[in-house]
């Protein structure tokens, strides 16, 4: 199976911006083997918790990975997964639209939050 890379989630990148060196070290390794990808819902994210010392490093990851456009399959495909899943597993907006990109563009998603996802099967995880 060809790997057509992988979607960085937001918790992986607060886990690298934090200082946990083994998800860093994983990222590199990564960056190595497979294109890297995240999403606007991401970046959002991300900068909507950002710290003043943090702005370099953030400018610098969302520079080194492309940030994947969200179009209106993904945002239906999302919708879709919000009505199935908002009750069972508490599936909210991000987290859809996030799955729903890994389906659309053929990717793996690397989580620390596998149980936010219940729409995607144990093969569309990564590392």
């Amino acid at each position: 199976m060809e790997d057509k890379g992988i979607l960085i989630d937001s918790d992986i990148i607060i886990w690298i911006l934090r200082g946990n060196e083994k998800t860093l070290a994983q990222f590199k390794k990564l960056f190595e083997q497979s294109p890297l990808y995240t999403t606007p819902v991401t970046v959002a994210e991300i900068w909507a918790g950002a710290r003043k010392n943090e702005e370099k490093i953030i400018t610098d990851i969302f520079q080194s990975v492309e940030v994947l456009p969200i179009d209106k399959q993904i945002g239906i495909r999302a919708g879709e997964f919000i009505h199935k899943f908002s009750r069972s597993h508490s599936v909210e907006l991000a987290d859809a639209l996030i799955a729903s990109s890994v389906i659309n563009y053929d990717l793996r998603l690397w989580t620390m939050n596998i149980k936010h996802y219940p729409m995607l099967k144990k093969n569309q995880f990564a590392p």
